[in-house]
């Protein structure tokens, strides 16, 4: 190989995952089916809800988690897990890990599979996506972490796309993408990164 194209297989080396990484990003027409439903605290009851909706799962429930203290979301994805349904969590490593009452340490005892992402300033994605890959699932998404202060202190908001699977799967394959670069986490051992 001449130094030249030694250079070039460099080049093409280092642009391949910048290339790659805006593969998920790309604009879908919403689906003829497809309903929203926006929240907004304070004043709706968006614990409540997310827990129905999470409730009503058949086979999954993603979620994307920045700071993650609410007793009510984490029950219902215990009992979710329960009854057979898919739990996976993908948490921000810093509030896993150092926020006081944070629930992704006794979800990862209780068996629902957690990531830790500390590949990032911050994992502050605040998603779930329930059903994902069939006709009845559910996004959830927008600036509410799953936090008493986000019900009862903060101005947040909350849209849910249901009935959108083409959005449904854009969500799921990031949800994957994220994990697969995250740490496994099993709620006892201090993780390094």
């Amino acid at each position: 190989m001449t130094p030249w194209s030694k250079r070039i297989a460099c080049c093409v080396a280092l642009a391949l995952p910048w290339t790659l990484a805006p593969a998920l990003a790309r604009e879908i027409a919403p689906a003829q089916q497809a309903t929203y439903e926006a929240l907004f605290t304070p004043g709706d009851p968006v614990d409540a809800r997310l827990a129905d909706l999470i409730d009503g799962a058949h086979t999954e429930v993603l979620v994307n988690a920045f700071s993650f203290t609410s007793r009510r979301i984490g029950r219902a994805l215990a009992l979710a897990q329960a009854r057979g349904v898919r739990v996976e969590i993908v948490a921000d490593r810093g509030q896993a890990l150092e926020l006081p009452g944070s629930a992704v340490p006794l979800l990862a005892r209780q068996g629902i599979a957690v990531w830790l992402d500390g590949n990032f300033a911050a994992a502050h994605n605040k998603v779930l996506i329930i059903d994902g890959a069939s006709a009845r699932g559910a996004i959830v998404t927008g600036s509410y972490n799953y936090t008493s202060a986000a019900q009862s202190r903060n101005a947040e908001n909350v849209l849910i796309v249901r009935h959108d699977p083409a959005l449904a799967l854009q969500y799921r394959a990031n949800f994957i993408r994220l994990r697969d670069r995250a740490q496994r986490y099993d709620g006892e051992a201090r993780t390094r990164r």
